[in-house]
């Protein structure tokens, strides 16, 4: 049972149209040519894979903030919040994760706070590991206030694959850190803008996991330990 649960994850019930979608072409392949058929039930597994939502430990340390996608962290630098949020006008820290089609796609709130703001921009579908995909690509954002006042974004952005974002929240959800939010099908990216002065700890390039893998810490370092 343990040996299974390694392999076999819960999949988000997003997932189960195109599952459904895919056996019944896989289906139908088999009439045509076995060999074709087999295809078929790999894309068919790859498909449910994709759609996996496997429970994550998130930290429950105050004022530790984690990572919202599974993936890559591809870019970290200044940058000014989606004007449709109507933050202030100051470039934050922007730490950006890009999820290949083979990270599960399930995106979690970084940080417990109100959910203030939920902003849809339809864009292009440029290659999500870009930088100007931030600015050009069809995007969701949020925007979250903590319980000190201080506020995130946190904003999902199609791909070059992905054509569809979905957004599970709506303004005015208490949220706590590392629940689900939202998800976006088929290779993508998220961008954090973190509260003025927070640093990084992680670094371009790192493998992040979704609800469990610390980006920063917003207390004081000074009262660190």
């Amino acid at each position: 049972m343990n040996m299974l649960s390694t392999f076999i994850k819960p999949m988000h019930p997003e997932g189960r149209k195109f599952v459904a979608i895919f056996a019944a072409v896989t289906l139908v392949l088999f009439l045509i040519w076995d060999v074709l058929g087999w295809i078929g039930v790999g894309l068919t597994i790859w498909c449910y894979y994709f759609f996996r939502d496997p429970e994550r430990v998130t930290p429950s340390r105050e004022g530790v903030m984690v990572s919202p996608a599974d993936g890559i962290v591809s870019l970290i630098e200044p940058a000014v919040p989606p004007a449709e949020l109507g933050m202030e006008d100051e470039p934050l820290t922007r730490v950006s994760v890009f999820m290949s089609v083979f990270n599960c796609h399930v995106n979690r709130v970084p940080i417990s706070g109100e959910i203030t703001a939920v902003a849809y921009r339809p864009g292009k579908f440029l290659n999500a590991s870009l930088d100007k995909a931030s600015e050009d690509n069809e995007r969701n954002s949020l925007r979250i206030r903590m319980k000190d006042g201080r506020e995130i974004a946190v904003v999902q952005i199609a791909g070059l694959v992905a054509r569809r974002i979905v957004c599970f929240v709506t303004p005015g959800l208490w949220m706590q850190t590392g629940e689900r939010f939202g998800l976006i099908r088929f290779g993508s990216r998220v961008d954090v803008y973190l509260p003025d002065g927070v640093e990084p700890l992680v670094e371009v390039g790192q493998t992040m996991i979704a609800g469990e893998t610390v980006i920063a810490r917003l207390d004081n370092p000074e009262q660190k330990g």
